[in-house]
């Protein structure tokens, strides 16, 4: 049985708790900058021991990330790659597909970029595009739609038994605080390129996006391969509650390193040469 995701039409209106347009929401208990970065900093040394366990037994996990636009996804990728090793984690956000692409198979470009042994691959947005955007926006007719609602639950049961760990996350952001977020991208110029045609003309269709996400939560939230739905009012809040439980959906123990101690070196023995190359000026 499909979960029950909150009713995000009814929450009640929140202003942001600084200057920040684009920053966190106010909730009945305020976290602090510095709380948040105390408890990141704790989740980042966790994600490492991960990683190395990952890597040390050649795990392969895929994570999914999607929600609706401004609901903080490449926020939360971003806070869960900042302190790993990019030659472990890989951040795949896809453009839209070529001519050629749309002559493949549906899942063909996306499955070139699953994890080999010893990597974790983060997609922000995926193969649900189809369920979702490409649906709603008329990308794709409503018997593909169909089809690929009726195929994704057993592509995903084929993909968890060639031995990855699959991870779906759907982050779901208020009517009030989407519009918050897109309007206070207009006069920002750090945030201006996160504004594209396509955001402006799904915005008028909340409704259709709310229906065609559940018919894809009734039809993929499968035993083998579960939806996460993470309240994304506040995007620090999400960022440490993703974190946390992605965490507990991959088994992993701290490797035990040898204690690390810096070699001597020789300095002075030999004499910088005076070469007449340029300097980056230190303006700050």
């Amino acid at each position: 049985m499909a979960r029950k995701v909150p009713n995000t039409t009814s929450e009640p209106k929140r202003k942001p708790k600084n200057g920040d347009g684009d920053g966190p929401a106010t909730t009945d208990k305020v976290l602090s900058t510095k709380d948040y970065n105390r408890e990141l900093k704790k989740l980042h040394v966790e994600l490492v021991k991960m990683q190395e366990w990952v890597v040390a037994k050649g795990l392969k996990v895929c994570i999914i990330f999607e929600g609706r636009d401004t609901a903080g996804k490449g926020g939360t990728i971003a806070a869960i790659m900042e302190r790993v090793s990019p030659r472990v984690f890989f951040h795949v956000a896809l453009p839209a597909p070529t001519e050629r692409e749309k002559s493949q198979m549906y899942a063909q470009r996306y499955l070139k970029h699953m994890p080999a042994a010893g990597e974790i691959v983060i997609f922000d947005r995926s193969w649900y595009n189809r369920a979702g955007v490409e649906r709603v926006m008329g990308f794709c007719t409503d018997e593909e739609a169909q089809r690929f609602l009726h195929i994704a639950p057993l592509f995903e049961q084929l993909v968890i038994k060639s031995g990855i760990i699959l991870v779906k996350y759907w982050l779901e952001v208020s009517p009030e605080e989407q519009k918050r977020r897109l309007e206070s991208r207009i006069g920002d110029g750090r945030k201006t390129w996160k504004l594209s045609p396509m955001d402006l003309k799904s915005y008028g269709r909340w409704d259709d996006y709310t229906k065609a996400r559940d018919e894809m939560f009734a039809a993929t939230d499968t035993a083998w391969a579960p939806w996460y739905v993470a309240i994304s009012e506040d995007k620090q809040r999400v960022r440490l509650n993703v974190i946390s439980h992605l965490l507990k959906q991959v088994p992993y123990k701290s490797i035990k390193t040898p204690k690390i101690t810096l070699p001597p070196r020789k300095i002075g023995r030999y004499k910088a040469a005076d070469i007449p190359i340029k300097y980056v000026p230190e303006v700050f």
